[in-house]
């Protein structure tokens, strides 16, 4: 009787968990960010709970605190962003591609590719999409309001919730707590220097396109989100921006605003120091014992926004310090036996 017992609770589990796959499925996403922000601001969390002595505070004050830096800064963007870009036209495009395509003309290499891929159709489509974006982005507004109340529940129920995961996995609680925190550590340091370094490549940005007359508020959200795709995101917004100053401002406007960025924000801000940020938190405010690099952490990033899209810049960092982990306790096993 026992060692049926053996084999069918295995077996029934097994089943359980596909069941619960094929009900779950579409909210394993938002589930599992949520579960990564917890573990993220769970020394805050329990900080909190001490001086409050009540977890449905704590939980609430976190979740606002969440509301406020990631959900209102995208509310904006999607609303008065969206507004901005209605705003260009045909006409806008044309003269900024007729005066993109006249320098490049000039190139031999480039010519070619400038004539057949630069075109004004193409450009008003994609900016027409955009526009639409901010209306038709249903997945992405309901997954946020999901991480929110996923994120609300797991504060609430976190001891409850962790110690679930720790009696979960094969393995004794030393090990599993290992586990655990390794995780735990690096989310602490992906999620407040990504925020760090967000605000404040944001307010780099922001503070020199107000000075030009832009949207500095505007501008500077939207280059804060943008700065968390590794190595091509801050192009995404100082490009556009120095092509219009060119075509309706003036060329030294247009150049000063891309060595700006590509001096003060990418080479000096991103790339000396946000390596320094990462750094700080790690040794200083979050006293982390983990062992994962700061290129190691800048690369996970860079890999889960290529595979799992904006949720990747959580996902990429906590999967690789579970691998780390995990390969940690593999060895000490083996070495063991």
């Amino acid at each position: 009787m026992n060692q049926r017992s053996d084999y069918i609770v295995p077996i029934l589990f097994a089943v359980s968990l596909i069941g619960a796959y094929s009900i779950y499925e579409p909210f394993l996403l938002s589930l599992s960010v949520a579960m990564l922000l917890t573990m993220a601001t769970a020394n805050i969390h329990y900080k909190l709970l001490n001086i409050l002595n009540s977890k449905y505070l704590s939980s609430s004050i976190l979740t606002s605190l969440l509301i406020v830096i990631l959900f209102v800064p995208m509310l904006y963007i999607a609303t008065v962003g969206v507004t901005y870009i209605s705003t260009i036209n045909q006409e806008m495009i044309n003269n900024i591609t007729t005066m993109l395509i006249g320098h490049l003309d000039e190139i031999p290499m480039l010519k070619e590719w400038a004539q057949e891929n630069i075109q004004t159709d193409k450009i008003l489509n994609i900016v027409t999409t955009i526009s639409k974006a901010g209306t038709t982005g249903i997945a992405f507004i309901k997954n946020m309001l999901l991480i929110i109340l996923f994120y609300f529940f797991f504060n609430l129920y976190a001891e409850s919730l962790f110690n679930l995961i720790q009696a979960l996995l094969p393995l004794n609680n030393a090990k599993g707590t290992k586990i655990l925190t390794e995780i735990s550590s690096t989310m602490e340091i992906v999620f407040y220097s990504i925020i760090v370094t967000a605000i404040f490549e944001g307010i780099l940005f922001g503070v020199m396109a107000s000075y030009f007359g832009f949207n500095g508020l505007l501008f500077g959200m939207i280059y804060g989100f943008a700065s968390l795709i590794p190595i091509v995101g801050g192009m995404v917004v100082w490009v556009p921006v120095s092509l219009y100053a060119w075509s309706y401002l003036n060329s030294v406007i247009a150049i000063t605003i891309a060595l700006y960025s590509i001096i003060v924000i990418s080479i000096i801000a991103d790339t000396f120091v946000k390596p320094m940020i990462i750094k700080f938190f790690k040794e200083n405010l979050l006293k982390s014992s983990t062992k994962i690099s700061e290129l190691l952490i800048f690369f996970s990033i860079l890999a889960g926004m290529s595979s799992y899209g904006f949720w990747g810049m959580i996902l990429g960092p906590a999967i690789t310090a579970f691998l780390i982990a995990i390969t940690n306790v593999y060895i000490e096993f083996n070495e063991h036996e």
